[in-house]
């Protein structure tokens, strides 16, 4: 079993939920269902491989520059950057 990532919820109201999530090497969200459309927003450059239904693939993810998910995304999410790696999640309620 993968080491868990670690959220922290910054802001939660009637609009968003904003959350930090911090992966060490290999840390993983484990499987989860997206129940809101949603922005990512790295924190710094790394790599995340993500785990769907459909098999597994790798993102390169760049330092602020944001994308796009629409609610019911289900997936695991595994940092496969070497070290510690980070991203603002924006779900928008």
């Amino acid at each position: 079993m993968t080491e868990p990532a670690k959220s922290t919820v910054f802001i939660d109201n009637e609009r968003v939920i904003v959350t930090e999530w911090r992966f060490s090497p290999g840390a993983s969200t484990g499987w989860h269902r997206h129940g809101h459309d949603y922005v990512i927003v790295p924190l710094m450059d790394g790599k995340l491989k993500l785990v769907t239904g459909d098999g597994e693939s790798t993102a390169e993810m760049k330092k602020g520059v944001p994308y796009f998910r629409s609610e019911g995304v289900e997936h695991d999410v595994i940092n496969a950057s070497e070290g510690e790696y980070a991203f603002l999640e924006i779900e928008l309620k």
